[in-house]
């Protein structure tokens, strides 16, 4: 039914009211004046009590049509056009059989004073009622069915009467009692969508009411099947049945434009009063919906498709005002509360009370259109990303306030942990989670938002610590752990989805390893300069670093594997080196039994250093060689066996140099001719091996820098 417009009256519709005095819209339908069935008489004055339609209700029902429902407006217009039209075929009609033309209807409207003209009645009653009410007071006390009942007798004799052409002589009686028969059925129709209305709106529903209106309903479709041929508009089918549809639809629409309608204007304060608002329209659809299952439903007649028209009332209108609240969201909280109530809330299981009484709107359009649903989620995305990216500003600058507090990282379970690494995790696991619940899509899109942002938080949070003062062991060994944990649990949560991750967190890990080393080897560094020195035979200068390498080796239990045990190796070739490196590169050449006591010392500290670490549990026995073979080379009394000892540690070491040969050879001080022999051979046996070269983790002699000096080259070439 199309929505009702305003419409001019014909004089004996016309209010007493002026044209500009306004009208109060009415609840429902209540009628003043008398109905009786007519006589045939044709006079226009009538005895009180005798008048069908008397002229006190033909101006209030009128009014009260108009007021209590915009479809009875329609229908009244519709009417009154037929109605004219009808008169135009019965003058011509007459006109055409020889009778006298007709007075026509005036064309301007006259007014209608209060004393209402007694040319309104439509004649005497032929069946008086014993009870005495009228057709407006049924109406009024809805019994609707004896109502349609009355004016369906009436309306049958007057169809009779005007085949009889018993209007040829004075069409306008037959124009009034037709538009008085029209104007109790807009009435009986606007009652239909009064008590449509108040069936949701009232605790108490009268069942009764219910069965007699879909009685009446189709009472009314058997009573006007179709078109009549003749196209008289008092026999046209009033669509009583799209009638209650409408009004369901309109009773559907009011209930979900009031709920959360006290915070509708503060909704654009945030998502709690959006929250809110939807909270209230969830209560409002549990609350009618639940009416309609289980008592509406069960009053109407089982041809009336009850449940399927009220739920499509109310999916129509939830619609609707999604649509309005989505053009005023504004905000990532709101967007995602929006998406989040039309996804899940509307949908849920138990959206009416109990399990599995989800509303199964499948043959209905959804909620959101699709281009209005991929606006919010672009919407949603567009914000989430400058969210995202001001948590991490967030989370470095709260990383931050612990530094500037000295506030070394807790050890839990073991480990060094660093609040930064909760943070990230429940951010990223938080967005990630409240985007599952709306779409895989959405999930999917916050997933990579998360990723790439936290690939650039990364490198500016490596950047950030490194430039402070707060660098430490605890903090080093806190961060390794943190770039372990997201690498490990995002990459297992979130297979293949954020391999851009990696990189980032790889170079970090590296870069907090790295600066870990150092630390440890910036405090070694002072005490490997006594070494091969002559204090150095008389003292046990090695065992500061090895308190050093134990100190350190506590902080590293509190690293995750495998980090902490390459680490450990890590330190254990670092000492090796700078060992090896101090004796290459010396302030001091021993010679004779200085020298055989040097090998001697180097051996002792060789095996010092390998059982240290030992114990500390590292596996690189690999290194345990060198310096032995070193120390072999430099007190070896029968110089025959050197060639063996050199080859010992070409093999074992295939990184070394001729450069480091050179040095071995000139603090041994063989002789020029068996120097240049050793140093062929040695040259001959590194060409040999060149093609094994080492794994990264086993470098060793290549870090350590030899200069090349002229004692050197003096004594080996």
């Amino acid at each position: 039914m199309s929505l009702p417009r305003t419409m001019t009256l014909g004089p004996e519709l016309q209010s007493s009211k002026e044209p500009g005095e306004p009208q109060s819209p009415t609840q429902g339908t209540r009628w003043s004046g008398s109905v009786e069935e007519p006589n045939t008489h044709q006079e226009d004055t009538t005895m009180p009590g005798e008048s069908n339609l008397n002229p006190s209700f033909f101006r209030t029902s009128l009014q009260a049509s108009i007021r209590a429902s915009k479809g009875a407006t329609n229908l009244l217009r519709r009417s009154s056009h037929s109605l004219f039209r009808s008169l135009r075929r019965t003058k011509d009609a007459g006109l055409t059989d020889g009778h006298p033309q007709v007075t026509p209807m005036p064309e301007e409207p006259s007014r209608v004073t209060d004393g209402v003209s007694r040319e309104a009645s439509t004649g005497e009653d032929l069946e008086p009622q014993a009870e005495g009410k009228s057709v407006a007071d049924l109406i009024t006390e809805r019994q609707l069915l004896e109502a349609f009942e009355r004016l369906r007798r009436l309306e049958t004799k007057l169809v009779e009467e005007k085949a009889s052409r018993t209007f040829e002589q004075d069409p306008t009686a037959y124009a009034r009692r037709a538009m008085d028969l029209c104007l109790h059925y807009d009435g009986l129709a606007a009652e239909i969508s009064a008590i449509v209305r108040e069936t949701l709106g009232s605790d108490s529903m009268d069942s009764a009411t219910l069965a007699e209106l879909a009685h009446v309903v189709r009472a009314e479709e058997e009573a006007h099947p179709a078109l009549p041929d003749d196209g008289d508009f008092l026999t046209t089918p009033r669509h009583w049945r799209q009638h209650w549809e409408d009004a369901v639809r309109r009773s559907a629409q009011e209930r979900v434009q009031k709920a959360g309608a006290g915070v509708t204007s503060r909704a654009a304060e945030g998502a709690s009063d959006l929250a809110q608002l939807l909270a209230e329209l969830k209560g409002v659809l549990r609350h009618d919906l639940n009416k309609v299952r289980l008592e509406v439903q069960p009053a109407y007649d089982t041809d009336f498709p009850v449940w399927e028209i009220y739920l499509s009332a109310f999916h129509s209108a939830v619609a609707q005002r999604l649509q309005e609240l989505a053009r005023d969201a504004r905000g990532c909280e709101q967007l995602y509360v929006l998406l989040y109530w039309a996804a899940n809330v509307y949908g849920s299981p138990d959206l009416l009370g109990a399990p599995n009484q989800a509303l199964h709107t499948e043959p209905l359009p959804p909620l959101l259109e699709p281009a209005l649903w991929a606006q919010l989620e672009s919407d949603y995305i567009s914000f989430l990303e400058t969210k995202i990216t001001s948590c991490f500003d967030s989370i470095l600058e709260l990383e931050q306030n612990h530094w500037l507090d000295a506030e070394d990282p807790e050890v839990l379970q073991g480990l060094y942990r660093a609040s930064v690494s909760i943070d990230v995790h429940m951010l990223v696991a938080q967005h990630v989670k409240a985007a599952g619940a709306i779409s895989a899509e959405l999930e999917a899109t916050t997933l990579q938002i998360c990723a790439r942002a936290l690939s650039l938080f990364v490198p500016r949070f490596e950047k950030a610590f490194l430039e402070s003062e707060a660098v430490n062991e605890c903090y080093l060994g806190a961060y390794i752990n943190t770039c372990v944990e997201l690498r490990t649990s995002l990459l297992a949560r979130f297979p293949g989805t954020i391999k851009e991750l990696e990189k980032p967190l790889a170079a970090a890990t590296r870069s907090f390893q790295k600066h870990l080393l150092q630390i440890l080897q910036h405090a070694m560094q002072p005490l490997f300069k006594v070494l091969y020195t002559k204090s150095w035979l008389t003292q046990d200068t090695l065992q500061p670093v090895m308190d050093k390498v134990v100190d350190f080796a506590h902080h590293l239990k509190h690293v995750t594997l495998p980090l902490s045990q390459e680490t450990l190796h890590e330190v254990h070739r670092v000492v090796v080196r700078e060992y090896l490196g101090q004796v290459l590169r010396p302030h001091e050449r021993f010679r004779g039994q200085q020298r055989v006591n040097a090998a001697h010392k180097m051996s002792q500290d060789a095996q010092a250093i390998s059982s240290t670490f030992q114990g500390l549990g590292s596996e690189a026995s690999w290194l345990d060689r060198a310096i032995p073979c070193v120390a072999e080379i430099l007190g070896e009394t029968y110089k025959d066996y050197i060639p063996r000892h050199l080859e010992t540690l070409i093999r074992s070491y295939p990184d070394i140099r001729r450069d480091h040969i050179l040095a071995i050879l000139a603090l041994r001080r063989l002789g020029r001719r068996r120097n240049r022999s050793l140093l062929q051979r040695a040259q001959d046996l590194m060409k040999a091996v060149a093609g094994a070269k080492p794994s990264p983790d086993r470098v060793l002699f290549e870090e350590i820098a030899v200069p090349t000096s002229v004692n050197l080259l003096i004594a080996c070439i």
